[in-house]
């Protein structure tokens, strides 16, 4: 009986939507659905790696609804097998998701006339990939209807979809034996979506130098190498974008300064 309470108050809360903001919603989830397949296998990896770590089936299943951060979640892992304080990974984790200030920032534009509480919960629900398609949706800080549908409906699937497929990663994990290689079988389901989304010089400079980082890195201890590639793939793209834009600039400066010639 309280289910079906539950329902019709939420049934009448999505009838008091504003339609625009519903429209919105569902294609935001259009949008973000061909996502759907990094985030699942990313998912998987993040929950079979937790699984295998020093935490139980109920701690990894806390720590992936709670932190809901791929990156932080594997970064953090090894220090807290070693036992080191939890400064350490308080620290670490911070670091490798400190490009969620950048994205917020971003974000500040299109939602900062929403209340403040309101725009936290947004800020929470954020991910890289939505991040990117919103921005691409809707390069303009001009209000516009249905826009915080639209986030909504690529952040909720995103959130959903890692959630399953992470408590399907931590439970398969705890039940297969570790020969059959389901976080090998992951990573490797990664390769060619990571690939695909290759679609400009400074993406493929920024997976480069964090290849590269990866590897001389690898070594260190505390997965620290996953930090320094995160940071140095960060710091490689922007570069590459500046110089891309100067570029582009100084072309546009000289066509123009021919055409004054000409005319002249």
């Amino acid at each position: 009986m309280a289910l079906v309470r539950w329902a019709a108050a939420l049934q009448r809360r999505w009838e008091a939507i504003d339609p625009a903001e519903r429209a919105g919603f569902f294609a935001g989830v259009r949008a973000y659905m061909p996502s759907m397949p990094p985030v699942l296998a990313w998912g998987l990896v993040t929950g079979v790696a937790m699984s295998k770590s020093v935490l139980t089936i109920p701690q990894a299943i806390g720590m992936t609804i709670f932190v809901y951060a791929g990156s932080s979640q594997l970064a953090v892992l090894p220090l807290l097998a070693a036992g080191l304080p939890i400064w350490t990974a308080l620290l670490t984790a911070f670091i490798v998701n400190v490009r969620f200030i950048i994205f917020s920032a971003g974000l500040m534009q299109h939602f900062g006339h929403l209340p403040f509480m309101r725009r936290v919960v947004l800020g929470v629900f954020n991910g890289d990939l939505p991040f990117v398609l919103f921005t691409q949706q809707y390069p303009s800080a001009a209000p516009q209807a249905g826009k915080e549908g639209y986030y909504w409906g690529m952040v909720l699937l995103s959130f959903v979809g890692w959630q399953v497929s992470s408590i399907l990663g931590i439970v398969a994990a705890s039940l297969f034996p570790d020969a059959w290689g389901l976080a090998l079988a992951g990573t490797l389901a990664l390769i060619p979506v990571m690939v695909s989304t290759i679609r400009s010089r400074a993406t493929l400079m920024a997976v480069a130098v964090a290849a590269v980082l990866a590897l001389v890195a690898f070594k260190l201890p505390y997965r620290l190498s996953l930090v320094i590639a995160v940071t140095g793939a960060m710091a490689a793209g922007l570069a590459a974008d500046e110089a891309a834009a100067r570029l582009q600039w100084q072309r546009r400066r000289a066509a123009q300064a021919a055409a004054d010639e000409d005319d002249a």
